[in-house]
């Protein structure tokens, strides 16, 4: 059994929701688009196949937690596993447990009394992980050449949402949600060198007026794990 996910202390940090100033808060810069992207199809299945789950892995990493004012940090570790399974647990520096989470395929599992609106949504999260999934409900509706050899596919979500995700490279960039023009939210990845799981990954609410950074610290190929992780509701 799972400890509280957060004591009475430390609630208000987490959830209160009120006026917050950050910084460089209209989100990535967009860059310059210079034409239609040739066969988006095609691009969007290859970025699927190269950056889908391959083998249990465990991920070390530093986060920190900043709403409503109140900034809250310690540590973390996901645990992923192919085909589409990843388990996300936070942690303070003293050990004690603020949030545990599992995504399965487009399902996000959390326990009892967890805070809903802490972690990215099922749109973004696969992005923090580097993981290109276009969850169901989406379509793409177009491609996009842009400026320093970047590409951006664009998906229609039946909400009237759009995602769009810019590529550097063969490796994921960013993922923001737009809705009438504006930008709702965002995820920004610093690559690694390798194209697998990002150095780091910073997501933003710009409705909420939240920000979560996640920065890695070790990453290691593991044995299979128990499948009784994949669902921190029991």
């Amino acid at each position: 059994m799972l400890r509280r996910h957060c004591s009475a202390r430390l609630r208000p940090a987490l959830v209160l929701l009120s006026a917050l100033s950050i910084a460089s808060g209209c989100g990535p810069k967009r860059l310059a688009v210079l034409g239609p992207l040739d066969r988006p199809d095609s691009v969007a299945e290859s970025l699927v196949a190269r950056s889908r789950l391959t083998d249990p892995t465990r991920i070390d990493f530093r986060w920190r937690l900043n709403e409503s004012g109140s900034r809250v940090r310690g540590v973390g570790v996901a645990r992923v596993e192919p085909p589409y399974k990843a388990r996300l647990d936070l942690f303070l520096d003293n050990g004690e447990t603020v949030i545990a989470a599992a995504l399965v395929e487009d399902e996000l599992r959390l326990p009892p009394g967890a805070p809903e609106d802490l972690l990215p949504p099922v749109d973004l999260m696969w992005g923090t992980l580097g993981v290109f999934r276009p969850i169901e409900g989406t379509r793409l509706i177009a491609g996009e050449r842009l400026e320093a050899g970047a590409r951006r596919l664009r998906y229609a979500h039946v909400d009237g949402r759009e995602l769009d995700f810019e590529l550097a490279g063969d490796a994921l960039r960013s993922i923001e949600v737009v809705m009438g023009g504006s930008a709702l939210e965002w995820v920004r990845l610093e690559p690694s060198e390798d194209g697998r799981y990002p150095y780091s990954a910073t997501y933003r609410n710009l409705v909420d007026f939240r920000e979560l950074e996640i920065e890695r610290t070790s990453v290691r190929t593991v044995a299979p794990f128990d499948a009784e992780i994949w669902d921190p509701r029991e």
